[in-house]
């Protein structure tokens, strides 16, 4: 068929042939003999599909009208194009903003459906829509990202997925570069890239600390904000995404030829080693910003169906906070979410997904709905059904912070476990009662629908945010690299520097903030629910106060593997506390515990301890500034079974907390006086480790610590497992 020139002449040139091919799949797809393109716009009135000799090419070689409109479907087939071929769109309609329509055929359009970037962003020079209102003139097609046809063949041969249950799972959330960029064991060629990820020290590490999955924070292709650009720093934890589909090349070792493939082999290699991929994704907005930003893909393709848009259509709804929101509730934008998930599970092989900002997928209109349609789809969807899906409870809208909300099949980033127990070893009163209720799962917030204590993922620290390290040694965050005048960030942090702000020689403020590292470890690790660590935390990476390192591509973020004698120690602490919750059922349990005795049974599935030994009655729980607890776990209460119907039995154990400045002494009631106790870890006191308590003996818990004890038969160092 005829196609014009790109500089808009009349004259026929010599280009691929065009038929009308199909509208479904979307995206461009190659059959093993040509190409078939699809794009949806409903508002359009044309769709050009722009071919590139090559991603440097500065402007297409040749336009094709796409020559097929069906079911709001522009499509066409190319029988002579196949896998590396660069290609984008100019789609043509009114450009009419009070309508919601930002039509501009001068801006080269990335396919939505885009399986691999043949080019990224060059420049923000010519890829804005309109200025005051009228359609910008500057042709983008030197500068606007391109994609790429892919061939999508990929030998799989012998992979398998671990399949890890929710109780089983412990995440580690780490950034692809981040993790091995200044890694001396991994290949210099391949640090900060998936291959780097998949190389032997790198998973070695990952299979020595005993977590079984990997949460990537993003990988789809995204940007670097336009005031980032121009401050010289980049978007390092990539939430501004522009590719649902793409892989970022930027952490191919390989170049973006190889970054679909890099990826795939990195999952292989996981899966191998028996540990999951999470991947955290970003579907509530995109990287066009709000109505000043720029036209590089959904914008020009058709803003009035793919953004929410305010009364004044100028505008956009921001639930954000990055200037726009998807309009999650037009069936089409929902369409491009769901295939994006699914492409990421059949084609990528991952193993779930973490939502960042969820509940802004969960406004159908403006209201955060449990049951929206979103929600629905997952349920039934035979794909994504079975995967592990964590939701971000929350985003910046009117009733946003939704913990506890969302349905079965959904594990959540639990908030307010995070703020109690950072409350707890800061010393704060008045948190027992909730320390006490997060620890044993937060059935307050996840007992109800049938959901269970797997629903509560876990986490003191995450990417956003101190480290741990940094959580026991600043009052304040210390952002002034970020260039915002230490601005950014937040200010609620509940964290405390124990007694010096940022580095010191202080051997006994060093010690310290070595035991509340510890504390908080061993509780994370303890607790019922879904724990999560934070890459590094484990030997104490330090972002030296910086709480919002999002812009730092740069040591303060990369994890540095050089470990100091401390550091090593804490890491082999970190090791042993997994494998204890991995060994022992009591620390990882399926069911909420019921807190009473059991078909008929005296004993009790938990036991809340005072020092004194005796149970803690209404009134404890109410004393101001209790800051010691005792947990009782009796091995042979789990009152559950495993997949093959067998009881599920382990030790019992008691969890001794004292986050006082002075000793406690706890001590065993009459009732439990013929038990004795082994103490496995005490971090105020390593020497006690392995150490016997008889029946009568006190347990001096000393300040700011944490143990953990192992009921043993008397006169013997066999395991017990009665209370």
């Amino acid at each position: 068929m005829p196609v014009s020139s790109p500089d808009r002449g009349n004259t026929p040139m010599s280009t691929p042939r065009c038929w009308a091919g199909l509208p479904s799949p979307l995206g461009a797809t190659w059959d093993g003999k040509g190409t078939n393109f699809a794009l949806f716009s409903e508002n359009a009135t044309k769709v050009e599909l722009c071919l590139f000799d090559s991603p440097d090419a500065a402007t297409e070689s040749c336009r094709i009208t796409l020559p097929e409109w069906n079911t709001n479907v522009w499509h066409g087939y190319l029988p002579d194009i196949g896998p590396g071929q660069a290609y984008g769109y100019r789609v043509h309609g009114p450009h009419d903003p009070g309508n919601g329509h930002r039509f501009n055929p001068n801006k080269i359009l990335l396919d939505p459906y885009v399986k691999a970037i043949a080019r990224g962003l060059r420049s923000y020079d010519s890829v804005h829509g309109s200025r005051d209102g009228t359609p910008d003139e500057q042709d983008s097609a030197a500068t606007a990202p391109l994609a790429w046809v892919i061939d999508p063949a990929f030998s799989w041969d012998g992979e398998r997925a671990p399949g890890i249950f929710w109780h089983d799972t412990i995440v580690y959330e780490a950034h692809v570069k981040g993790f091995t960029a200044q890694h001396p064991d991994v290949p210099a060629d391949l640090r900060g890239t998936y291959a780097g990820m998949a190389s032997q020290p790198a998973i070695d590490h990952l299979l020595s600390l005993g977590v079984t999955a990997v949460e990537l924070l993003p990988v789809h292709y995204h940007l670097d904000e336009e005031f980032l650009v121009g401050k010289g720093r980049t978007n390092y934890w990539g939430y501004n995404t522009l590719g649902f589909f793409a892989p970022d090349p930027r952490y191919a070792a390989s170049g973006p030829a190889g970054a679909v493939n890099e990826f795939k082999s990195m999952v292989r290699a996981f899966h191998a080693a028996g540990i999951e991929v999470i991947l955290d994704v970003v579907y509530n907005h995109t990287a066009e910003g709000n109505q000043d930003g720029p036209t590089l893909s959904l914008r020009g393709i058709d803003n009035a169906t793919y953004y929410r848009l305010a009364d004044d259509r100028r505008q956009y709804i921001d639930f954000t906070g990055c200037g726009n929101s998807l309009n999650v509730a037009h069936p089409r934008v929902l369409q491009l979410i769901m295939d994006s998930l699914r492409y990421w599970v059949l084609d990528m092989h991952v193993d779930g997904f973490r939502f960042d900002l969820a509940s802004a997928l969960a406004r159908e209109l403006w209201e955060v709905d449990r049951l929206g349609a979103f929600f629905d789809i997952i349920q039934q969807d035979p794909v994504l059904s079975r995967v592990k899906l964590i939701a971000e409870p929350w985003d910046l809208g009117p009733n946003g912070y939704q913990v506890g909300n969302f349905p079965v099949l959904w594990t959540e980033w639990n908030g307010k476990y995070r703020d109690c127990v950072r409350r707890f070893w800061k010393g704060d009163g008045g948190t027992i009662g909730e320390f006490a209720t997060r620890l044993s799962g937060s059935s307050d917030l996840y007992s109800r629908h049938g959901r269970r204590p797997s629903a509560s993922l876990n986490f003191i620290t995450a990417h956003d945010g101190f480290t741990l390290r940094d959580l026991v040694s600043y009052n304040q965050k210390h952002n002034e690299a970020n260039g915002e005048n230490n601005r950014d960030g937040s200010d609620s942090n509940d964290s405390w520097n124990c007694g010096a702000e940022g580095p010191t020689g202080e051997t006994a403020i060093a010690a310290l903030r070595g035991r509340q590292q510890r504390n908080f470890l061993a509780t994370l690790l303890l607790s019922q629910g879904v724990p999560m660590l934070l890459a590094g935390d484990e030997f104490g990476h330090t972002q030296e106060g910086n709480n919002n390192a999002y812009c730092q591509d740069s040591p303060i973020s990369w994890l540095d593997w050089h470990l100091s004698a401390e550091q090593k120690e804490l890491l082999e602490f970190v090791r042993e506390v997994v494998r204890l919750r991995k060994m022992e059922p009591v620390f990882r349990r399926r069911r909420f515990f019921q807190g009473r005795p059991i078909h008929g049974s005296a004993i009790k599935d938990i036991y809340w301890i005072k020092p004194d030994g005796e149970e803690m009655t209404d009134a404890d729980w109410h004393v101001g500034r209790a800051l010691c607890l005792g947990i009782g776990l009796p091995g042979d209460q789990i009152q559950e079974t495993d997949i093959f119907g067998e009881p599920v039995v382990g030790n019992s154990y008691a969890i001794l907390f004292n986050a006082q400045s002075e000793t406690v002494e706890f001590r065993r009631s009459a009732r439990r006086a013929q038990v004795s106790w082994q103490c496995i870890l005490d971090t105020g006191t390593p020497e006690n480790g392995a150490r016997i308590f008889g029946p009568t003996e006190v347990f001096p818990l000393t300040p700011r610590s944490l143990a953990i004890l192992r009921a043993v038969l008397p006169h013997s160092g066999e395991a017990y497992s009665k209370p």
